[in-house]
């Protein structure tokens, strides 16, 4: 009788889905978050080579559960869409999230945003954009050879990667951070979205009815 013998199997490393920590401290820091995502996921949505996450785990390093971070927002081109646990570059084609953002909260040590900033820049982010609601200022750093440099004129900045561009405005309702379409439309709330969808109805029924008065019937147009 011959003997079988079957190889050596190693346990699967897991890597973890949740790094523990809440999405967001605050509503002004989730509401901010889900603006840029959602409405990055709008400008993509065309295109099924554009991956975009929030607060999603990015694991660079394969066997290394430790080396990771949650980007509030990133974007990955030349990836398809679809849902994720984590972000595991290795099973990616190694293409690292090119756009990376972070929404401040008072919580925010000055120590953790430098390791990020470093982690970012070791692994490949392009384009990383910090931004904090409270103060209303937005820090910008592009990559130059193997440096992340911060950008010196934010204000109307347009993103080489995104297209999007960055409008600080002050006026009789304070300062305002504005985000534009590369064909100039402003990011809008999910609320904002649905108030313009509203607009749009209206006057689509008011001009209908104008029509119907004058004894045009649409239908034959």
């Amino acid at each position: 009788m011959v003997q079988q013998l079957t190889p050596e199997t190693k346990p699967g490393i897991i890597y973890p889905d949740s790094d523990g920590k809440p999405m967001s401290d605050n509503t002004k820091q989730y509401q901010w978050i889900v603006k840029i995502k959602e409405n990055l996921e709008i400008l993509f949505a065309e295109n099924s080579d554009v991956f975009i996450g929030g607060d999603l785990l990015w694991y660079p390093v394969e066997g290394n559960v430790k080396t990771r971070q949650a980007p509030d927002v990133m974007v990955v081109f030349g990836r398809p869409k679809g849902d994720r646990g984590s972000y595991k570059q290795w099973l990616e084609n190694n293409i690292a999230p090119q756009v990376v953002f972070e929404i401040l909260s008072p919580g925010n040590r000055t120590q953790e945003m430098a390791k990020k900033m470093l982690f970012y820049q070791r692994y490949g982010v392009e384009e990383y954009y910090v931004y904090d609601p409270d103060t209303i200022e937005l820090l910008g750093y592009v990559k130059n050879q193997e440096w992340l440099e911060e950008i010196e004129e934010i204000n109307n900045w347009v993103s080489p990667r995104l297209g999007i561009r960055f409008e600080l405005t002050a006026d009789n309702l304070g300062d305002e951070l504005k985000i534009y379409y590369p064909d100039g439309r402003k990011f809008l709330t999910s609320i904002e979205l649905n108030q313009q969808l509203e607009q749009e109805k209206q006057k689509y029924q008011d001009l209908l009815g104008k029509l119907q008065a004058k004894g045009i019937d649409i239908n034959t147009l």
